[in-house]
């Protein structure tokens, strides 16, 4: 069970899912929360996972609403009437079975006041309409599934989202110690350098230097600290939450074991829920295309009702009334054939959106793949040159020591490992942003967490 504050740590923390190859490549670090559980929380407390689970419930019951058309419509009416009208008053001593023609007072047109209570029960019921109900039923079931994708598109971002802030509050988190390692390094630095001047073997400038060079230091450091506390906050944005706390952040830096990059095929944007949807979007259009069609067909309805009438609710006749009716709209001022120009327009469209789509995500896949592999080459750089530059700067000191070096050369070895460890750092997370980044191209992030699903 996860409290209200959770525990950041390390960059590749146990049990992630999310990447394979990063499973498998990244030793495990113990701490209190994991990638997954971050995403775990995130798909169940985020808005925008709710909306769109939403939209599925939206889905399903239009689904309903199609299949009701399959079903007989049934009313039930009651109604009281009192007329002096001859062919009315007529009919209603005829239809409570009263009518007594052979009576003395009988004047068919000149009748007494005469009220009827009538209660009906009627149906309605259509027999075949060439299809169009079918129609109807098979774009709803359309819509669901593409509410569905929509959700899994959903899902896959979020994912992705929650990746990149997770390891972007883990990469700040390395900034932070980067400028602590710095300013750590500029005071022993200082220290030498005033116990060299203290000696008479350094002037005031090395010193003044030294400390304007730690005051950049010490403001590059709260500026870390702040970025720190930006992406946390971030994170617990997306999450919907305040689940990770700024001071549990624990950056654990390791460039051992780097995971591989593994290259895409172009039909991996076949499993973009986004490449589904419009396959799906083209399908409902090719139905309604249909359905318009079908208009031009007659339908053939069953109807009829029962009905008690009589002059007070005690005293009722009850009859009944069935039958068949074809509807036929010979002529709708050539709305018909106007729909159908319509709905072809709109598969078209469908259809041309369809390949769109695939482009798109082709150039996304490639486009993820290619900063994938400049974070690659980047980070294989930066691991190359960090130990030189801590070795330079530890020489350089060594040298000032020894009054070899001046202060200029040991300020730029300073500044120069900073820079190296900086860009190292950002390296490091940017590769493994950019691996996530390719799952998500591929759609297959949504498929490896599909058990977290929203309550």
């Amino acid at each position: 069970m996860i409290g209200e504050r959770i525990r950041l740590k390390g960059p590749l923390p146990c049990g992630i899912t999310l990447l394979l190859v990063i499973l498998t490549a990244v030793p495990a670090i113990v701490s209190a929360v994991t990638l997954d559980e971050c995403i775990g929380l995130a798909l169940k407390q985020n808005p925008d996972i709710e909306i769109a689970a939403r939209r599925i419930e939206a889905a399903e019951a239009k689904i309903k609403q199609t299949a009701a058309a399959y079903y007989p419509r049934v009313t039930l009416s009651s109604s009281y009437t009192r007329t002096s009208n001859p062919p009315q008053a007529f009919m209603m001593k005829l239809n409570q079975k009263s009518l007594d023609m052979m009576s003395p007072g009988f004047d068919p047109n000149n009748p007494d006041d005469t009220g009827n209570i009538r209660t009906s029960l009627g149906f309605k019921y259509r027999l075949y309409d060439f299809g169009r109900r079918e129609a109807d039923y098979l774009m709803a079931q359309g819509g669901k599934s593409i509410a569905a994708e929509e959700l899994a598109a959903v899902r896959n971002g979020m994912i992705y989202r929650i990746t990149d802030y997770f390891y972007s509050a883990l990469q700040a988190d390395s900034f932070v110690s980067v400028q602590e390692k710095s300013v750590e390094s500029l005071r022993e630095s200082l220290r030498v350098a005033r116990e060299r001047f203290s000696a008479g073997t350094a002037i005031k400038t090395d010193v003044l230097n030294l400390e304007v060079k730690l005051a950049q230091a010490q403001e590059d450091l709260i500026r870390a600290k702040n970025g720190v506390m930006l992406a946390v906050a971030a994170l617990n944005t997306l999450i919907g939450s305040e689940a990770v706390a700024v001071e549990d952040i624990c950056h654990c830096e390791t460039f051992d074991n780097i995971p591989a990059l593994v290259g895409y095929e172009p039909d991996d944007a076949e499993h973009r829920p986004e490449m589904k949807m419009a396959r799906m979007m083209r399908s409902i259009s090719e139905q309604n295309l249909k359905k318009t069609k079908r208009e031009y067909a007659p339908a053939l309805n069953a109807f009829g009702s029962l009905d008690w009438d009589g002059e007070d609710l005690g005293d009722t006749e009850q009859s009944y009334l069935v039958g068949a009716q074809i509807e036929w709209d010979i002529f709708t001022g050539f709305y018909r054939y106007h729909t159908i120009i319509d709905a072809r327009a709109a598969l078209e469209a469908a259809r041309a959106e369809t390949r769109k789509m695939r482009n798109r995500l082709l150039l996304d896949l490639q486009e993820s793949y290619l900063l994938a592999v400049e974070a690659r080459e980047r980070l294989d750089v930066s691991r190359k040159i960090v130990h030189s530059a801590e070795e330079a700067l530890r020489i350089t000191q060594e040298r000032y020591l020894h009054k070899a070096a001046d202060i200029t050369e040991l300020l730029t070895a300073e500044v120069g490992l900073t820079a190296i460890r900086t860009r190292a750092a950002a390296a490091y997370y940017d590769y493994l942003k950019a691996l996530a980044n390719m799952e998500r191209a591929k759609g297959v992030l949504v498929s490896r967490h599909a058990t977290d699903s929203p309550e």
